[in-house]
């Protein structure tokens, strides 16, 4: 079991998820997590690989935020999470019971959670989701989406960094993780935000056999 001294001392290399998830982390037989200092591809072969990044910011360089649209809290607005987060994926899909748990999570913070509306047209455009840890100080960024048709305009940079001023002096740092063979390329637009560090996990899943 990783200690709180052990995670602070290299969040995102020492975990591949936040402490308060880490320490009730159960995995199945069949999954295996490996960073990426550890990963040889040989041994691996018998396994489908997933890997994922895992970026930290310092929370002492938020960029200013244009004002793209209006920003509400909406930590009660789950319908609307729902089909926000359902219009920006072709292969997945969370229910009104998925998002409603999110809000019981121990890290839940409800100013945590935003919709950014167009200004003109008062529609959704995107929204993000994130918990704070008291025990490690850190917050964490979740489910940061922006509509298709509407991406490539500034609203995912516009939603991050509404988050982060809102950590500030409040958490000790901010992680994201997301996949890195994403077609959307999350990894950029967090690192374009500030967020920094090399360390990928590999989620493994044991591959079925013919």
């Amino acid at each position: 079991m990783l200690t709180l001294a052990e995670y602070l001392k290299d969040p995102c290399g020492n975990a591949s998820l936040p402490y308060w998830k880490q320490k009730t982390l159960f995995l199945p037989d069949d999954v295996k997590i490996v960073h990426d200092r550890d990963y040889r591809a040989e041994e691996w072969k018998n396994f489908d690989d997933e890997p994922y990044f895992r970026l930290l910011h310092n929370l002492k360089n938020i960029a200013p935020r244009a004002a793209l649209g209006t920003v509400e809290g909406a930590h009660g607005a789950v319908d609307e999470f729902v089909r926000l987060i359902n219009a920006c994926y072709s292969d997945l899909r969370v229910t009104p019971e998925q998002i409603e748990g999110f809000r019981k999570m121990p890290a839940f913070c409800s100013d945590l959670w935003v919709l950014l509306k167009e200004g003109e047209t008062g529609r959704v455009v995107g929204g993000g989701i994130g918990d704070f840890d008291g025990e490690t100080g850190e917050a964490t960024l979740e489910w940061i989406q922006v509509l298709p048709e509407c991406r490539g305009r500034g609203y995912g940079r516009f939603i991050v960094n509404e988050l982060l001023e809102r950590m500030r002096g409040r958490a000790r740092f901010a992680t994201v993780s997301g996949k890195v063979k994403n077609s959307t390329r999350p990894e950029k637009l967090y690192r374009n935000c500030g967020f920094t560090g090399s360390d990928v996990w590999h989620i493994l899943v044991r591959k079925r056999a013919p």
